[in-house]
């Protein structure tokens, strides 16, 4: 029923422009005025299209990151509520190596560490050379160190597998930071990192 009516509107709508409009208007004049100005709108039409289209991609983007962020952030509050509550660390996966609840929770704070320098670097916050800087004073230290020979692993797994090109060489430059420091010599222990 619509479409009839929307049908019959658009049929009597030159009907309805003679009846109102002034008398010796010169349609077909103004017909080559109104062509003109759909010449122009065209491109206008395309460039506020490119403008919506790019919007939407913007948002989409955005969308992501804030779902990636609500992700990191749930995993980070869980990490350090297992650091603070202890009964609660048997709900992780167990250690590969034998440790002490102290060494886990140097692991699990270091983990935290590094993924929150991926996230800046997947955002763009942080330069290759920023994050080769970062990773070469913290491959120094001895739990830094233990952290990533016993991750690293998995980091680089996940690295291959992921769609992020930005994530994926987060992971290649920290694996050849850590390679560089072991080939610089012995690591920092980190009762050695502060004055007694």
């Amino acid at each position: 029923m619509s479409g009839l009516l929307f049908l019959g509107l658009i049929l009597i709508t030159p009907f309805f422009l003679r009846a109102v409009g002034p008398s010796g208007t010169d349609w077909a004049k103004l017909s080559e005025i109104s062509q003109t100005y759909g010449a122009v709108s065209v491109p206008l039409s395309m460039v506020a299209l490119a403008g919506v289209i790019a919007s939407l991609a913007y948002q989409a983007r955005q969308t992501r990151i804030a779902q990636a962020e609500t992700n990191r952030s749930s995993h980070r509050e869980l990490v350090l509520l297992a650091i603070s509550k202890p009964e609660l660390r048997q709900c992780w996966e167990p250690p590969v190596v034998a440790m002490t609840t102290a060494e886990w929770e140097r692991i699990a704070f270091t983990n935290l560490i590094l993924s929150g320098w991926e996230n800046a670097y997947r955002l763009g916050s942080l330069t290759d050379v920023q994050l080769r800087l970062m990773l070469t004073g913290h491959f120094r230290g001895g739990p830094a160190r233990t952290h990533w020979s016993q991750a690293r692993t998995g980091w680089l797994e996940l690295a291959e597998e992921a769609r992020d090109r930005r994530a994926h060489s987060f992971a290649v430059i920290a694996e050849e930071c850590f390679q560089a420091a072991v080939a610089a010599g012995a690591a920092v222990a980190g009762d050695d990192y502060f004055a007694q």
